[in-house]
């Protein structure tokens, strides 16, 4: 094993940003006011600018780049475009021998009508509040990294993409394309997710998909002519029970369903109902097999007279494995921690993030090196404020070593076409 050591500069460097404890959190604080929910349009933009701002004293060129549209399905059962806030591009020295790619997203989980709207500040290390952890707080971690690193000469032999998008937490379909780009075109990624509550960065990742499915039947009078009618929830009711049936075949495979619409005035045989669902998963071939078996139960209702199913959507994210690609860039973090004093270790995970994307476009990366924080997606997130120096100056030690060549982000992509 190759022996590293914190350098007098790097020491230096990595001091400096433990001073910053107050500045970084007041503008967590500051983002964290701003209501960016996915489909809050006008939010999501008030955000878009205060990070052009945030990361305008970084070197390179800064551009919002145009989103994919993406289609959802109305409460009619009809496919319906979304329009998605441009993702915010900032690309650093394109030509430099190293090529890395930085993500995060701006938007949060929380609706323009939540009431969850206000930063909170608990005990001495906690703030509460809606994206502080997931992932407001991460960014502000990889722009402070980023400037300090650009301070040191070294950090020319790096070259950069940030990209901060605006559909994370609905699926990056827009972003989808942008991030295989540049995870193609990188030798390591590094994602801005906050990492576990005891600090821990999760590892392997399950795969995700989203699916709709539109069962339509036949109205009729409920009590006159109830045998002519088609009813659609008794369909989508027998669906939705195969699909439950098909948790646990496969290990780590789970069909979580969120969401059934449908039904009106009691006395009307119901003739739409519309289900939405989720599937996680750990190994790839998972995606046909469970994809085969919701293909049959969808062709057993329309077997049913007068009955009609449509399923609609698909695999966002394949999973992500600790492969030795992926493993040897957590290896830098690991080292880096034991430099500055930081435990680091990692843990599976059934969540999926823009690192699903990287590493199905060839890029190994680490995606969780934001906060420390928790009870993410709820009106209970929170973050240690104390991780934001303390995350900050480990990404850019990281950073510093990519640099100088102790980490060496070639081999690692080298790795990926091993696997």
């Amino acid at each position: 094993m190759t022996y590293i050591s914190l350098t007098t500069a790097e020491h230096r460097i990595v001091d400096e940003i433990s001073a910053t404890k107050h500045e970084m959190l007041s503008i967590v604080k500051d983002w964290s006011s701003i209501n960016s929910g996915s489909y809050n349009h006008s939010g999501l933009k008030d955000m878009r600018e205060r990070l052009s701002d945030g990361f305008a004293s970084l070197p390179g060129e800064i551009s919002e780049v145009t989103l994919e549209e993406g289609q959802q399905i109305d409460q009619k059962g009809n496919i319906e475009t979304i329009n998605y806030e441009p993702a915010l591009k900032i690309s650093v020295r394109p030509k430099a021998p190293i090529q890395l790619v930085l993500t995060g997203h701006y938007d949060t989980v929380f609706p323009v009508n939540s009431h969850f709207q206000n930063y909170e500040t608990l005990g001495v290390d906690i703030l509460k509040g809606p994206g502080v952890a997931d992932m407001k707080g991460g960014i502000v971690v990889m722009k402070t990294a980023l400037q300090f690193f650009e301070t040191m000469p070294i950090s020319k032999n790096i070259g950069y993409n940030i990209l901060l998008s605006p559909d994370e937490e609905i699926g990056s379909l827009g972003s989808a394309s942008i991030l295989a780009d540049l995870g193609r075109a990188s030798h390591a990624g590094l994602t801005y997710e906050p990492s576990l509550p005891d600090g821990s960065l999760a590892g392997a990742r399950k795969g995700s998909g989203n699916f709709t499915v539109i069962i339509k039947g036949r109205a009729a009078h409920a009590g006159r002519e109830h045998h002519l009618g088609r009813n659609a929830i008794v369909a989508m009711a027998e669906f939705i029970n195969g699909l439950e049936k098909l948790n646990g075949k496969r290990e780590g495979l789970t069909i979580n369903i969120a969401k059934i619409e449908g039904g009106g005035p009691s006395n009307i045989v119901p003739d739409l109902s519309i289900g939405h669902f989720n599937i996680r998963m750990q190994e790839e071939e998972d995606m046909q097999w469970v994809s085969n078996k919701i293909n049959i139960l969808v062709t057993h209702i329309n077997d049913k007279k007068g009955i009609f199913a449509h399923l609609h959507g698909g695999f966002t994210r394949p999973p992500k494995p600790m492969s030795p690609a992926n493993a040897s860039v957590f290896a830098w973090v690991k080292k880096a921690g034991n430099l500055l004093g930081q435990e680091i270790n990692w843990s599976p995970s059934g969540g999926v993030c823009e690192g699903n994307n990287l590493w199905a476009s060839g890029c190994p990366n680490v995606d969780t090196l934001g906060v420390i924080g928790g009870e993410i997606h709820s009106d209970r997130e929170y973050m240690k404020i104390n991780s934001l120096t303390e995350r900050a100056r480990l990404s850019c030690l990281i950073l510093l070593k990519i640099a100088s060549g102790e980490f060496d982000a070639i081999k690692a992509k080298k790795l990926v076409k091993k696997c």
